[in-house]
């Protein structure tokens, strides 16, 4: 992290969160092994790109949609992906006493509505990459509650993933934790106590260019 910087705010901008990830990574069992890096968000196919280039691996996005309370359209309370895995949070689905087939359905929902249009408009309706038998790393540009994480661990097991990585330039301590149980390895810079949201710790934050990101998962 650069001296410059003022306390809480841990990189310069995109650029400098995806040296400091890099530097945790083992470029080296990566680049000897068939490896693929996966985006699990639009915003983390920036991170997965170079990451990609680092280490001389393919790269994909993982394409996922959040289902929301009914009575609450901005409390994610389970995801589907396109690989039509779904994870819940049971905690909220109990606390709210959410009928669980409410969450299937919505998620099916979900995934014909949305999920499709994101998988053409990336993709052009193709599958995503194989990843049987392959490395796999899983990189998004933070991870708050972890949902999203779980999502594209959950698909890529179920793709037949040989190990699972994860890699972000931020998160939560607890989530890590509760990640580093389930999958093969987290490499992260920044394991921070209560975080608040990912532009407090930048000191540029600039939105994201789709267009941009549109072109890299199709180069």
């Amino acid at each position: 992290m650069s001296n410059d910087l003022t306390p809480n705010v841990y990189f310069i901008d995109r650029e400098d969160a995806s040296k400091q990830l890099i530097e945790t990574l083992p470029l080296e069992l990566l680049s000897k092994n068939k490896t693929v890096i996966i985006g699990i968000s639009e915003e983390g196919v920036y991170f997965a790109d170079k990451i990609a280039k680092a280490c001389h691996a393919q790269m994909d996005i993982l394409l996922s949609e959040s289902v929301f309370a009914p009575n609450n359209p901005e409390l994610p309370i389970a995801m589907i992906s396109e690989t039509q895995e779904v994870v819940m949070h049971k905690a909220l689905i109990d606390a709210f006493e959410i009928n669980e087939d409410y969450v299937y359905s919505e998620a099916d929902r979900k995934y014909e509505d949305e999920v499709l249009d994101y998988v053409y408009k990336y993709r052009k309706g193709k599958d995503l990459v194989s990843l049987e038998g392959k490395y796999v790393v899983l990189v998004d540009e933070c991870i708050e509650t972890g949902l999203t994480m779980m999502i594209a661990l959950k698909s890529a097991i179920a793709r037949g993933a040989k190990n699972i990585y994860i890699a972000t330039p931020i998160l939560d301590r607890s989530v890590y934790e509760n990640l580093h149980t389930v999958c093969d390895g987290v490499f992260c810079p920044h394991k921070i106590q209560d975080y608040i949201s990912i532009e407090y710790y930048y000191q540029n934050f600039d939105s994201v260019d789709f267009d941009e990101i549109r072109k890299i998962v199709k180069a």
